[in-house]
């Protein structure tokens, strides 16, 4: 492509078609559920991912005054997302539900731009503008940017790839506009995504150090530096903002020579790395992600960093049954490869992409840090494997052959990836019956009130229940002990005073984590834990005053997570070690053989015995339960006793699931009160006893 005769509306032309193509792309899904009644709220698509809620939760709170004792819902200005959002919604006929569904296809899209503008600052548009089709619908971004998925993943790689941009014109253009716009970027990047700060930094010290390197000889270097410092010191923002257009100024007018802006630069710098916490942000990042063992701060938790899928480790290349760092950068194992080489030749005749490593680097560290990390990768990635494709078709003198190339290369590299994208049908995080049981309680309760829940659904139920949750997706830390204990113990009178006790102590003491208060965690009269519990069992235990309503909420897409729920509270909080080891087993893809029901993974039960075979272990069983439901919704229960001792099977008719589990499940408040219904009448009063959610009022 010739870029002398190309003009800035062709440029424009490039950038709209990218742009509606990625925009396109993530129409798919919403092809393939139309009229899918279940995934809809208020006449529109619900979101697919948990965390959105947490941010919608903050518009709604600001739109509808919903939410006003819920201390975790962040204020307006918290984030770009929020504000954009509660904007858009306040000020167009869009409702909330409308502006989430849609807002991560408008915003994500605008990848393509700095994309296409990076590689036309280096004379090679045509890169641009195919690494832009790639990169704004690869796997990682595009699973993390996708229609519904309303997240500020929605800026995590396309304001750095703009950041980027700006970069790399300051080091071509030698002007102080680039270098002010670097600086502004990095001053309002937090403000879009700040969990991505430790990336920006990296990217910045580069910048700085290949200045030094290769252009310490040139005055406008210690000019751009001095702005670039300013725009990272995390101190305030509309100081800082004045004070760097103030700089700008002065350098544009030679107020500020090259040697003094040198000298401020340096004095500025341990401000810099001290208000940024550079080194902890940085460190801690890389701490979190590699721990996988408990917390210990006095008595030991288990570390939710370890039951959480994005944080585990994963191949960097395809293994059956698994994702991979490859996959989901470049959408194949050949993909990755082609891009990592593109990089080293990028590198290699552009040094200035060197300030891209840090992007690079850190999909690279997705093998140890988890797959969430590959995001930032993919656009770099993309202009990579493009580059490489580039370079051998370059050495095509025949026009017509040369675009052939380029086009059917990036095709083939395009395929995996949209083919992903048609197979990737994941479903909304609510169903609109559990949204509508969250409805009925909204209304029916007050905006003070508690729901004891598992993390995983604490921001929904903010959303559509107006509640209030003990541990929620951005607070799942030792509390998570304390819901776990509730929602497992054998003991209903255990679970209903823990509940009580929990939330008007983390009330009382404005909002401190209920295992330091509760347990005086890492103080001198730290409790024990165990004879605590044992006494809330057993014993009379003076209990405050009631101040609010306290809800348990027992869904029934938790018995797919509840050995990782038990691991919470199935701790010795003195040791760290686990306590027992209980069975819990469930299947859906089983199969009846004559006699024999194979329940999956080597797990059988030949009908004419009292057994069940796990691998080569023979277990008795101790009874057979069958539930299913009436068809005006009343509970059914037929059980068949075998042995005094053994594992249960449990047959949810209504579900075609078998579950197999010990009597520490069985037990559980959990299994008795969801599957079986049954509840202590002193303590509980049922609010909802639909299949697919139960929820039961406290009464103490």
């Amino acid at each position: 492509m010739n870029q002398q005769t190309l003009t800035k509306y062709n440029v424009l032309v490039l950038i709209s078609i990218a742009y509606i193509f990625s925009f396109t792309i993530r129409l798919i899904w919403l092809y393939q559920f139309q009229g899918t009644e279940q995934f809809m709220w208020n006449n529109q698509f619900m979101i697919n991912t948990n965390d959105g809620y947490f941010f919608a939760s903050s518009v709604q709170s600001w739109l509808e005054g919903t939410l006003l004792e819920n201390s975790r819902v962040p204020d307006l200005f918290y984030t770009a997302t929020i504000t954009l959002t509660a904007f858009i919604t306040k000020f167009t006929p869009f409702t909330i539900e409308t502006a989430i569904f849609y807002m991560p296809v408008f915003i994500s899209s605008l990848v393509v731009i700095p994309m296409i503008l990076i590689s036309k600052l280096f004379d090679m548009t045509e890169v641009g503008f195919f690494s832009a089709l790639l990169g704004s619908i690869a796997v990682s971004y595009y699973n993390r940017t996708m229609i519904g998925y309303f997240d500020t993943d929605m800026f995590s790689a396309m304001a750095p790839m703009f950041i980027l941009y700006f970069l790399l014109s300051t080091i071509k253009t030698e002007r102080n506009t680039f270098a002010f716009l670097s600086a502004l970027s990095f001053l309002i990047y937090p403000y879009l995504y700040d969990s991505g700060r430790s990336m920006i930094y990296a990217m910045s010290l580069l910048y700085m150090a290949y200045m030094l390197v290769f252009h310490r000889k040139d005055e406008f270097t210690y000019k751009s530096i001095l702005l670039v410092t300013i725009g990272l010191i995390n101190y305030n923002f509309y100081g800082q903002l004045i004070l760097l257009i103030a700089t700008y100024y002065a350098t544009e007018k030679d107020y500020i020579s090259a040697k003094n802006s040198g000298y401020i630069s340096l004095a500025l710098l341990p401000i810099f790395l001290y208000t940024g916490n550079v080194h902890g942000l940085i460190l801690g990042k890389f701490a979190y992600y590699f721990e996988r063992g408990t917390v210990d701060t006095g008595l030991k938790f288990i570390q939710v960093s370890q039951t959480i899928r994005e944080a585990g480790q994963i191949p960097f290349f395809p293994i059956p049954g698994q994702t991979s760092v490859a996959e989901r950068v470049s959408g194949s194992t050949l993909g990755f490869i082609v891009a990592i080489v593109g990089y080293i030749f990028l590198v290699i005749r552009k040094r200035e992409f060197i300030l891209a490593l840090p992007l690079i680097g850190i999909g690279v560290f997705a093998h140890w840090g988890g797959l969430r990390f590959t995001i930032y990768a993919v656009p770099i990635a993309a202009i990579s494997a493009v580059f490489f494709i580039y370079i051998l078709a370059s050495y095509i003198q025949d026009k017509f052959i040369y675009y052939f190339a380029l086009i059917s290369l990036t095709g083939a590299m395009l395929y995996p990836n949209i083919e992903h994208i048609i197979a990737y049908k994941v479903p909304t995080v609510m169903m609109k019956q559990e949204v509508e049981i969250l409805d009925k309680l909204k209304k029916s309760s007050t905006s003070k009130d508690y729901v004891v829940a598992w993390w995983d659904y604490g921001y929904p139920i903010w959303y559509y229940g107006d509640k209030n949750t003990l541990i929620d997706g951005g607070k799942h830390s030792n509390d998570n002990f304390i819901v776990s204990e509730i929602l497992l113990t054998t003991s209903q009178l255990e679970a209903a005073r823990l509940s009580r006790l929990s939330v008007e102590g983390y009330v009382s003491s404005n909002y401190n984590y209920v295992v330091n208060t509760l347990f005086k965690n890492g103080q001198k009269d730290q409790v024990d834990v165990s004879t605590y519990l044992d006494e809330l069992k057993y014993s009379d235990v003076q209990m405050p005053e009631k101040t609010r309503d306290i809800f348990l909420y027992l869904p029934m897409r938790m018995m797919d997570i509840l050995p990782t729920i038990k691991m919470f509270s199935n701790i010795d909080l003195q040791t760290g070690k686990p306590i027992a080891n209980p069975f819990y087993y469930t299947s859906q893809g089983f199969k009846e053989d004559g006699k024999v029901l194979y329940l999956g993974n080597n797990v059988s039960w030949d009908q004419s015995t009292t057994n069940l075979n796990v691998g080569k272990q023979v277990i008795p069983i101790s009874q057979f339960v069958r539930v299913s439901y009436t068809k005006n919704g009343k509970l059914n229960i037929k059980q068949k006793m075998y042995n005094m001792k053994g594992l249960t099977i449990i047959y949810l008719a209504h579900l075609q699931r078998f579950l197999v589990l010990s009597n520490e499940y069985l037990n559980s408040t959990f299994i008795q009160m969801y599957i079986f219904e049954n509840y202590d009448k002193n303590l509980f009063e049922p609010v909802s006893l639909h299949p697919i959610t139960k929820i039961y009022k406290l009464k103490i």
